[in-house]
């Protein structure tokens, strides 16, 4: 039987569809790891509902799992507490950073990603400020396509939920 740091060790190596450099615990998408005589429990939210990597994250946790000799393991989904960007990581913050995404800039009460007047976000490749958003949707829907005036760069700002 294998401990539940080991699956939290393991769910490390799960990586994100969308951002391959992001594990599904650097996203906050596992709430929850049990182990108890009937086998384990994970539980996950997805980012948002109807997001497309779902399945595939899901898929991906049963395919590591199943690589790791676990046998006996449920993954069960769940809406409430809806995701939020606070629950990625520090890491997760520095790692959508050094790949060219900009982070989210603050906590989830932030809603300028959904109002008439789009936040001013720190450029991940020269950190200037002195950006724009040109969509609302980048290359996911979790995402806005910004660009930068002083370095010209395109660049993706995940939207604070």
């Amino acid at each position: 039987m294998n401990t539940k740091e080991e699956i939290w060790d393991y769910l490390e190596e799960v990586k994100d569809p969308e951002i391959p450099v992001l594990s599904v615990l650097d996203l906050g998408i596992v709430r929850s790891v049990e182990v108890n005589a009937d086998g384990a429990l994970v539980t996950i939210t997805p980012t948002y509902t109807g997001c497309p990597a779902t399945h595939v994250i899901e898929q991906d946790i049963r395919s590591k799992l199943t690589e790791k000799g676990i046998e006996n393991f449920t993954i069960k989904t769940t809406l409430s507490p809806a995701w939020t960007t606070d629950w990625i990581s520090e890491e997760g913050r520095r790692k959508l950073k050094e790949y060219g995404i900009a982070p989210p800039e603050e906590a989830s009460l932030d809603k300028s990603s959904v109002s008439d007047h789009p936040k001013v976000v720190h450029c991940p490749r020269c950190h200037s400020t002195n950006t724009e958003m040109k969509s609302f949707f980048g290359s996911t829907p979790c995402k806005s396509l910004y660009v930068c005036n002083d370095c010209k760069e395109p660049f993706d700002y995940f939207k604070c939920l």
